[in-house]
């Protein structure tokens, strides 16, 4: 769909370069566009483009000089100690920037790089050449700090940004706040024009439905702006509106809404399984995962939020029928009469989870990840679920179709989902 700040209100635009041949070769996937992305949107920019350019200088080049004509530009990679880590060098020349020593930055990589040497027992002149280029910077560039031996810096040029950060999405991320804090940044969010950002979250809704429920509504409108995606089988709607656009904005809203009221199941963006912990915490009951197919995926995302561990008490992954009746008590019958992928043992597994880590609630994954072992009665795809409680218990069983990993990632999302769903029907809520 087109941009989402696409309106009668000038925002300042913004381009984003990721650059590194090993993500134009299709070795890496790219996580820094899309966070760059989302940041940017939810700051109130208009992206205007994601650049992937692998370390070919010319090409390199080419992109940061048309990157420069956007009042910020956002680069990630290329900042490392090799000879390929071209980024900073061929901003300062597109920028007409001559490179010079930052001593103050030189000695603060000398100290991080011996300190790593001693680390990995090494010996240190072979990191001396490194450490001068990396503090080798455009005259007139910003130090934001150092993630590793690798600076971000900022440089400002007739009114217009340029942000060059880390290739790694850790460190990426890590520094990004300090370029948000810094001045020349600052000075083009200041002149983002105020918006409002509204978000809708569906489980089970096509993006079919919901184009037409927002085209039978009168669609985009008024200075209201909205963008429709798919992300791990959930439907993200963002409502963008401009100052005044309020009531209309209001009656998209709640077209869209009303497309499915069963599917919607949030109003922000806190990911789904922050939403789950939240449920049981409310309700005062604790949670487990018993997985088979999704190899403790369930228990990954479930962790991943800081602060699971009162609520999340753990998994047992039991990926062989021996750990399944061992430690979650499926019956031996069921497995030789249904099979470990059915709705039978998914029903056992949740059981045995509550009993044997002393859970309120369960949630059980079983399935055929593939690419082989499938059948024509259990083809690859074919997942069964259970999420049982104190207060009864929720069934499904879903085909899905991609690959290994998208499958056993969709699968945890459904299973985040079921839980979700067992949460917020249960009816006995302790006070």
């Amino acid at each position: 769909m087109r941009d989402p700040k696409a309106s009668s209100t000038i925002r300042p635009e913004a381009i984003i370069i990721v650059t590194g041949s090993e993500l134009v070769r299709g070795e890496l996937a790219d996580e820094n566009g899309p966070f760059l992305a989302a940041e940017l949107a939810r700051l109130g920019l208009a992206c205007r483009r994601i650049t992937i350019v692998g370390d070919d200088p010319g090409l390199l080049e080419s992109a940061i000089a048309e990157g420069l004509d956007a009042d910020l530009c956002v680069i990630s990679g290329g900042l490392g100690p090799t000879h390929d880590d071209r980024t900073i060098e061929l901003l300062a020349k597109a920028a007409g920037r001559e490179l010079h020593v930052d001593l103050e930055l030189e000695r603060a990589i000398d100290l991080v790089g011996r300190r790593y040497a001693r680390n990995v027992g090494s010996a240190y002149h072979a990191f001396q050449a490194g450490v001068r280029k990396q503090a080798s910077i455009p005259e007139g560039a910003h130090v934001l700090g150092l993630a590793g031996t690798a600076p971000g810096v900022t440089l400002e040029r007739e009114g217009r940004v340029a942000v060059a950060l880390p290739g790694p999405p850790n460190e990426l991320q890590g520094l990004w706040p300090a370029a948000l804090a810094s001045e020349p940044v600052h000075n083009v969010l200041v002149r983002v024009p105020p918006f409002e950002h509204r978000v809708l979250r569906f489980y089970g809704l096509s993006e079919s439905t919901l184009a037409a429920a927002l085209e039978q509504a009168g669609g985009e409108s008024g200075g209201v702006t909205v963008t429709i995606c798919a992300r791990e089988r959930e439907l993200i709607a963002e409502i963008f509106v401009e100052p005044g656009a309020e009531a209309r904005a209001g009656e998209l809203e709640d077209a869209l809404a009303a497309a499915d009221p069963d599917t919607l199941f949030s109003r922000d963006e806190r990911p789904i399984e922050e939403i789950v912990l939240e449920l049981a915490r409310e309700r005062r009951l604790t949670l487990a995962s018993a997985e088979s197919c999704t190899g403790g995926f369930v228990a990954g995302r479930m962790t991943g939020v800081p602060g699971a561990s009162d609520v999340f008490l753990g998994a047992i992954v039991a990926y062989a029928n021996e750990i399944k009746e061992g430690l979650l008590g499926v019956s031996t019958e069921t497995l030789a009469r249904h099979g470990a992928v059915s709705a039978e043992c998914a029903l056992e597994m949740a059981e045995g989870a509550r009993r044997a880590l002393g859970a309120d609630v369960a949630v059980s994954v079983t399935g055929v990840a593939g690419p082989g072992g499938g059948s024509s009665e259990k083809p690859v795809g074919l997942v069964f679920l259970c999420a049982a409680g104190p207060d009864g218990r929720l069934e499904q069983e879903i085909t899905f179709s991609g690959g290994r990993d998208q499958i056993r990632r969709y699968a945890s999302v459904a299973a985040l989902h079921l839980l979700r769903r067992l949460l917020t029907h249960f009816r006995h809520i302790e006070v």
